[in-house]
């Protein structure tokens, strides 16, 4: 009965060590929360291969998973510390000190982190010390001086302490999630309010027969609630626009420029239909998405601040792009200022950025994987070289240039579906931004390949759907896709991971026909 007893004193030590250190973070910022804080400290230690492993197997849960992994050791280590605590109290107390260290470490060496990022793991640790200290008092039974200890301790003692460590903790926790909306307040208020500007050059608009009106298949244009996000985000930040600004400068700009969000505002707005892509995402994977992005020309801020790409003797070749919360993504420069569309973005399907996707504003560029060009929460553009820098990715065993690979997927039939004999729909997307699909081939058990019906193409930056009629017959059989791109080239049929620089190979299924 002690030993559970002193092993539930560790969990609800720990929980108060949890909730104080919320608390504490809603004054100094949600990311310095230890959770936060060490969650982000094993992503950037992550093996790529590993990570790689993550986000295949979780897709966007494996930030939830990772916190989860974490709460899960944490709660071994209570219950450890809470069992020490049965021989040696100062010292099964004190080690709880030792998740304040971790969690202060982790905080304070993030790319954003300050001294005070700390504070947050320090005094929650000493909360939870402070709590166990007090809860394994009470699993010694009071006894006259000179007698020996029995087995028995205070019950009631405990009970009453523990209930009410534990409904301090959680009303210190509930706080400091509140005092976190309260700050976070400002943040949300600036977009609810922001009213997107009209666009100076609209998207062209939607081909007629762009989208394809079959069961199963993706939509042309990809709902903001089911696009894909694939970041190292564990606390996604929460900008006031009113107070964000983005500064240029580096090698080669003559004139550096700082900007606020209004200012963006008031330069001329362009839209465009832009398929994105995940260098995560393997064949056939759904870490591709498109939308209606609306912003502003990054070329044309570049240019202004005196910015010359290498092809017209430009000092720097690469632009490094941070983000509010630490991340570098790398870009060409070439590639942001060769006519591409490419974009700083404040909308996105006609509504300001969501959250998740980078608000107040992030880049776009189409045909380069996010991991060398989509920088959301983007605070700084910084010029300079490859030799001179590399961003987050490219230290991590990532391919410093990235050029989305030509591919397609069956959306429908779904794996290992039983479509009845007949007329079967094969059906979906290719992409192949910034040179465009021309070309959409199926084949069955490694048969002929038959041409696909492709939907009318509305731009080369933009994914385009297919569909081909199969006269399918009893049993099981496998269906495989190739796609040919504006350029001539078909799809390679070698398989290759996702590291260094995208998935590689053709997609196909099997399906049972009954």
């Amino acid at each position: 009965m002690r030993a559970a007893c002193a092993a539930l004193g560790g969990v609800i030590a720990g929980f108060a060590s949890l909730a104080v250190a919320e608390l504490a973070a809603a004054v100094v910022g949600p990311e310095a929360g230890p959770v936060a804080a060490v969650g982000g400290a094993v992503i950037d230690r992550t093996p790529p291969a590993l990570k790689d492993f993550a986000v295949r197997n979780f897709g966007t849960n494996d930030k939830l998973v990772l916190e989860l992994g974490i709460l899960a050791i944490l709660a071994l280590f209570a219950v450890a510390v809470g069992l020490l605590t049965l021989r040696h109290r100062i010292a099964g107390s004190a080690a709880v000190l030792v998740f304040g260290a971790v969690g202060a470490t982790a905080a304070v060496g993030r790319p954003e982190g300050r001294v005070s990022d700390a504070l947050p793991s320090v005094v929650g640790a000493l909360a939870g010390a402070g709590v166990l200290y007090l809860l394994s008092g009470r699993l010694v039974a009071p006894r006259p001086a000179g007698e020996r200890a029995t087995g028995g301790f205070d019950r009631r003692g405990f009970v009453v302490a523990a209930g009410v460590a534990a409904v301090a903790s959680a009303g210190a926790g509930l706080l400091g999630r509140r005092l976190t909306s309260a700050v976070q307040a400002g943040a949300e208020a600036s977009r609810c309010h922001l009213k997107l500007p009209a666009p100076a050059s609209p998207a062209p608009a939607v081909p007629a027969g762009a989208e394809l009106d079959v069961r199963g298949l993706s939509p042309f244009v990809t709902p903001n609630k089911d696009f894909y996000r694939v970041d190292t985000a564990l606390v996604v930040p929460r900008v006031d626009a009113g107070e964000w600004r983005l500064r240029i400068h580096g090698k080669g700009v003559t004139r550096p420029v700082t900007l606020g969000f209004q200012d963006l505002l008031r330069r001329k707005a362009v839209e465009r239909d832009i398929t994105l892509t995940c260098v995560s995402n393997e064949v056939g994977g759904p870490y591709v998405g498109n939308a209606r992005w609306l912003g502003v020309r990054l070329a044309d801020l570049l240019r202004e601040a005196g910015v010359r790409p290498p092809s017209e003797g430009g000092r720097a070749d690469q632009l490094v792009a941070r983000s509010v919360d630490g991340m570098t993504i790398g870009t060409p420069v070439e590639d942001v200022m060769d006519g591409r569309d490419a974009l700083l973005a404040f909308g996105m399907n006609g509504e300001p950025l969501p959250f998740e996707h980078g608000f107040p504003v992030r880049m776009v560029v189409p045909g380069l994987y996010g991991y060398v060009s989509a920088c959301k929460w983007i605070k700084d553009i910084e010029l300079t070289t490859f030799d001179a820098y590399d961003a987050y990715w490219v230290k991590r065993s990532w391919s410093r240039r990235a050029p989305i690979k030509t591919q397609a997927r069956i959306d429908t039939p779904r794996p290992f579906a039983s479509p009845k004999a007949g007329t079967v729909a094969v059906a979906g997307v290719a992409w192949a931004q910034h040179r465009g699909i021309t070309r959409v081939e199926v084949r069955v058990d490694e048969g002929p390949w038959h041409p696909a019906r492709l939907a009318a193409p509305a731009g080369r930056d933009i994914w385009r759907q297919w569909v081909w009629e199969w006269p399918a017959t009893p049993g099981s059989h496998t269906l495989e896709v190739r796609a040919t791109d504006g350029t001539g080239a078909v799809q390679t049929a070698r398989r290759a991971g996702t590291v260094p620089n995208g998935a590689t190979g053709r997609h196909s299924v099997v399906v049972d026909v009954t």
